[in-house]
């Protein structure tokens, strides 16, 4: 087998006898439409869309498998699609081939409220499952703002504002059934809560972004929706004070569920879009979980720590409505930022340093991006030492992309000298695929380039994402 990055699509002999095949089991469920295909190579960033070749919508685990085996006959390309919120070009088809849709594999299958645990369709959004299980007093606590499929979450690796306290998707995936590139079936872990039974095949496939299969179910760990909740916010003058709060924070063990960092530009931004009047300056918007005394014990503790660092404005509250208001505006806070250059879109991107490197990366973040005369609102969860940029950008100006790209890719770098990474949730896809070898050394990639050739002989999962594509010899 040989390795190289530019795969040539497969002919289109072979694309029309995948097409006419998948038609004649599938009827109107497969779908060539252009409006349709460019719907499933949409980008949120700077990525060009890269069109498939045909859009399908499957029903079960089995009608994967008779997809995939059609394709893999045919050594062509295979893409899962699930709410399109990516943000590296996860979904784009760079070689054709065709987007496996899961909308119609949304169902909520099982839920052991006793266990802890639900089993899930990848088509099922968070939101959609929280929704069913209002009622079991249960909820599933990974929240990346947009109302992202599951199994979407799963193949990123997905996190949010809740991860400092619950984890990533990589916590919270208990086991999974997929469908290989061979079209066989896998399921990868049962429902006990700890195993010592060969390769954490789980997590292989988390985070894998589709390029080792396709995710056709899920069973997630759960968790008790907490007795009361209380939300606190203060500003402090400078980034440095923010970070040695948090710092303090977790080094005494304060339970916090959420903690989110907004800078001052992104508070100016906010306030507009959310009709709110926090004051310009940088921002931490906290949230506790567990009893009502706890949570007031918890929301004081802080308090004091944020006076120690000379936090001004600090105030909490366990009334629900202003603790929506609050986090709503967090979550709107991408489309907020819009305001600051009216007309013009965000280039999103996330890096994660340790906590102790976080003020130092934002600060020289904020210096760069000044330098360029670049509209910069920086935001993020700073509990692990995640945060984002949202770069305003005029995506039809060749010169503002390029810059954009630059000062990316010099955030990615940056992050990684700090012994962080390009990317904390956003996942590699297309965007980062540059970055990893920088960040994990040669042979790490090796490893998984060893892994793919392996499990994906043809090169047929998601081809182009997270390393140069690997293809099998002509025989």
């Amino acid at each position: 087998m040989t390795e190289h990055s530019n795969l040539q699509r497969p002919s289109p002999a072979a694309v029309a006898e995948t097409i006419a095949a998948l038609g004649a089991l599938f009827g109107d469920r497969l779908q060539t439409g252009r409006a349709l295909r460019e719907q499933h190579a949409h980008t949120t960033t700077w990525l060009a869309p890269q069109l498939p070749d045909a859009v399908i919508y499957p029903a079960s685990t089995e009608e994967v498998q008779q997809i995939v085996q059609v394709c893999a006959a045919h050594a062509v390309p295979v893409i899962g699609f699930g709410a399109g919120t990516s943000l590296e070009g996860h979904v784009n088809a760079p070689f054709g081939g065709i987007s496996v849709d899961f909308r119609d594999m949304a169902a909520i299958l099982d839920v052991h409220a006793e266990d802890l645990d639900c089993r899930v369709q990848p088509g099922v959004t968070r939101k959609q499952l929280n929704q069913h299980l209002r009622d079991t007093g249960l909820f599933f606590p990974v929240d990346p703002g947009a109302d992202a499929s599951l199994g979407g979450m799963a193949s990123t690796r997905a996190s949010g504002t809740n991860a400092v306290r619950y984890g990533t998707m990589k916590d919270l995936v208990l086991g999974l059934t997929a469908v290989l590139p061979d079209g066989q079936i896998v399921t990868t872990a049962r429902r006990a809560r700890k195993s010592s039974a060969g390769y954490d095949l789980t997590r292989l496939m988390v985070g894998a972004e589709g390029t080792l299969g396709l995710i056709t179910e899920l069973t997630l760990r759960l968790h008790g929706i907490p007795e009361a909740i209380s939300s606190a916010v203060c500003s402090f003058s400078s980034v440095q004070d923010v970070c040695d709060a948090v710092i303090a924070t977790t080094q005494m063990g304060i339970p916090v569920a959420r903690m989110e960092f907004l800078d001052a530009l992104t508070v100016r931004a906010v306030n507009g879009y959310s009709k709110l009047d926090l004051p310009e300056m940088p921002l931490l918007l906290l949230e506790f979980h567990g009893s009502e005394a706890s949570v007031a014990e918890q929301a004081a503790a802080f308090g004091e720590i944020a006076e120690e660092f000379g936090a001004t404005g600090f105030r909490w509250t366990t009334d629900a409505e202003e603790r929506g208001r609050l986090w709503q505006a967090r979550h709107d806070a991408y489309w907020a930022t819009h305001s600051l250059r009216p007309g013009l879109q965000s280039m999103s991107t996330d890096v994660c340093v340790p906590v102790s490197a976080l003020a130092s990366c934002v600060t020289q973040a904020r210096e760069r991006a000044e330098s360029l005369g670049m509209v910069a609102p920086m935001l993020g969860h700073v509990g692990d030492g995640n945060f984002h940029i949202l770069l305003q950008i005029d995506k039809d100006d060749a010169e503002e992309v390029a810059q954009a790209q630059a000062f990316m890719s010099w955030l990615s770098e940056l992050a990684i000298s700090l012994d962080g990474t390009c990317t904390g949730e956003h996942g590699i896809g297309q965007g980062k695929a540059k970055y990893l070898a920088s960040e994990l050394g040669d042979p790490a990639v090796a490893m998984m380039r060893a892994i793919k050739r392996a499990v994906d002989p043809k090169g047929i999962m998601n081809p182009g994402k997270i390393f140069d594509v690997i293809a099998a010899d002509a025989d």
